[in-house]
């Protein structure tokens, strides 16, 4: 099978520090190319893949500062209208954009929706192409657009074994960790409330961009004293998993409805539960009780920071082992492939406690 990867070019594959959407492509590129699968991807010229590169700028957007990505989003798309013969199925990360080219190819196309529905006029298009076959990464995320055309719910996946597990946790230096974008529907803001309410120590980590300064010089950076709220800046992969590992539990207070949160993957891989507000995909990924806390507001979040060493962490482990590791997602990614192609769905082995939503057969 001769797959086309296509990324977004805001960061290169996979991502030097932040940039979800990147590392699982990479992963999927990686994976398939284990697997013996002819994997061309299209990124920024800086990306380090396993798979055949078609650069389409030399470095990332991010890094050059542009403010309008859609001319370099084209230039991605044109490039793939160029070669689209070379290839059986073509799978688009970037989004929206591809969609009205999408006739103009011979040959199936399958875009998998990372981000979350709530712009109005985002939602007006993506229904206007409504035919278009679309993978969601969580069931939840389709409640922003109920009547497009579904196609499978695919779970994000990580490379578990490059996610050192730590079983214990260090009462010596007991901590609290905030991983994401410092942004206000990532909640950094409540974390530090946790944090202050229950007296122990958060230390934070994440990029900050430049749509989100205003809300972190108002609402985060006055409150950072670096010996309680601490923050670290961005971090690369290895510096990622410090964190996680030795962190009692990972606050993930979001006010949107998050489509997956790579985060939350990451750090139950690490053994670290997490303390979560119910909005979006957190009641996939996370199992309640199990491994990690979830509630409806903070003030009820806070209450449950005091039952952090009920969570097994080795239960944590396994959880993502079982549903989202890399092999689950390119399983259920090939499924897909294999479906729009009109093959025969590969057999899946679904265990009988794994949510509904693992199922990769039409929704």
């Amino acid at each position: 099978m001769r797959i086309a990867q296509v990324a977004p070019l805001w960061e290169c594959v996979p991502p030097k520090a932040y940039g979800g959407t990147e590392l699982v492509v990479y992963i999927l590129c990686e994976e398939y190319a284990r697997r013996g699968f002819d994997v061309t991807l299209f990124a920024a010229g800086t990306s380090t893949t396993s798979a055949a590169l078609e650069p389409i700028i030399k470095t990332p957007m991010r890094e050059q500062n542009i403010k309008y990505p859609i001319y370099h989003e084209l230039q991605s798309i044109s490039k793939v209208l160029e070669k689209w013969e070379e290839f059986d199925i073509i799978h688009n990360h970037i989004g929206f954009q591809f969609l009205p080219f999408a006739g103009l190819i011979n040959i199936p196309i399958v875009t998998t929706l990372h981000g979350a529905f709530i712009v109005k006029e985002e939602i007006e298009f993506y229904n206007s192409y409504k035919k278009n076959p679309l993978v969601s990464i969580s069931d939840s995320q389709r409640t922003g657009a109920p009547g497009l055309n579904y196609v499978s719910t695919v779970y994000n996946g990580i490379q578990v074994e490059k996610y050192p597990f730590e079983p214990q946790y260090n009462s010596d230096k007991p901590y609290l960790a905030f991983l994401g974008r410092f942004s206000e529907e990532k909640g950094p803001h409540l974390a530090i409330k946790l944090a202050k309410e229950t007296g122990w120590k958060l230390i934070m980590a994440g990029k900050i961009d430049i749509a989100d300064r205003a809300f972190y010089e108002r609402e985060v950076k006055p409150q950072i004293d670096n010996k309680q709220i601490i923050y670290i800046g961005e971090l690369g992969h290895e510096a990622k998993c410090e964190l996680l590992k030795g962190a009692y539990a990972t606050v993930h207070p979001v006010t949107w409805p998050e489509p997956f949160g790579l985060v939350m993957a990451e750090s139950m891989a690490c053994g670290t539960p997490l303390l979560a507000l119910k909005n979006g995909s957190i009641p996939e990924v996370i199992s309640n009780g199990k491994t990690g806390y979830i509630e409806n507001n903070i003030n009820d979040l806070i209450k449950r920071v005091k039952d952090i060493e009920k969570i097994d962490r080795q239960a944590c482990r396994k959880h993502v082992e079982k549903n989202f590791s890399a092999q689950k997602m390119a399983d259920g990614y090939l499924s897909v492939y294999k479906k729009l192609m009109g093959q025969n769905i590969i057999d899946i082995s679904i265990d009988s406690d794994i949510p509904a939503s693992l199922n990769l057969g039409e929704k």
